[in-house]
């Protein structure tokens, strides 16, 4: 029997703190929607528009994003991203029991993490091929999507039971200490990074901006598998609302079963 291979303290490390991380948000599975149908009494415009605001500031943002996280180190960036994400989502917690959230609160948060999100994958992305050999990167990219999979499967049932026994806003509360947990995390890798060198002293034009879509839609390889992307996940979000306002509103499913007919087909992955 083939030895489990071990990819050093480091990797343990980052694949801890993307495990924690990774689990808060799944447990906190579209907390944002239950939020606003069951507690905030928004309509399936609202939601929608709710579900697709990080998201299309993450579209926004990726554009000049490669640029700046090449040429910084990416663990200060990850970290700070974690923070960011904690602070922003605790302030649900906290308006709520203040008697405080509205519906813009939610809105803004969305935008927040959803840019930190795509800031940290970007940055992560590029650490773990600097951490790890590349002939173990096969390897170490298994781990973390076995641990996706996983987290996708067992995150949004446990989360729909807890958001009905300990009340809306409990997964995200676990899910703000989830990303608090992944910044301590990705503090424990320790090791000195070196700063990226910039070649060259030109700084990022406007004109620049569009380069990397040049590059991805002149790829023989890659140009396929974004228009797949595209297609699969905007099919996706065209009827993510409103499944969720549907079994969630005029259905009356409780969260837990909510969650459930998510995580069930998870299990294959």
């Amino acid at each position: 029997m083939m030895a489990r291979r071990s990819l050093g303290r480091q990797f343990g490390w980052l694949w801890s703190a993307y495990a924690v991380s990774t689990l808060g948000t799944w447990l906190a599975f579209d907390a944002f929607s239950l939020i606003a149908i069951l507690v905030l009494h928004a309509g399936p415009a609202e939601v929608s528009v709710l579900a697709a605001a990080g998201l299309a500031v993450g579209a926004v943002v990726a554009v000049p994003l490669g640029p700046w996280v090449e040429f910084r180190r990416k663990r200060p960036v990850m970290m700070a991203m974690d923070l960011i994400r904690f602070a922003a989502l605790m302030s649900i917690p906290a308006a709520f029991a203040l008697g405080w959230l509205s519906f813009p609160q939610l809105l803004i948060v969305s935008v927040v993490t959803g840019a930190a999100d795509i800031t940290f994958k970007s940055a992560s992305g590029a650490y773990l091929k600097a951490l790890v050999p590349g002939q173990d990167l096969l390897v170490a990219n298994g781990r973390f999507e076995s641990t996706t999979w996983t987290a996708t499967a067992l995150g949004p049932p446990l989360g729909g039971a807890a958001f009905g026994l300990f009340g809306p806003v409990t997964t995200v509360l676990a899910n703000a200490v989830s990303f608090l947990l992944s910044a301590a995390g990705v503090r424990a890798i320790g090791g000195n990074e070196p700063r990226p060198v910039r070649a060259g002293a030109a700084r990022l034009r406007v004109r620049d901006l569009p380069d990397g879509w040049r590059y991805i839609l002149a790829h023989p390889a890659l140009r396929p598998l974004f228009f797949n992307s595209i297609g699969v996940n905007a099919l996706i979000m065209a009827t993510a609302p409103l499944l969720a306002v549907l079994m969630l509103g005029r259905l009356h499913f409780a969260p837990w079963q909510y969650g459930l007919a998510f995580a069930g087909p998870c299990v294959a992955g």
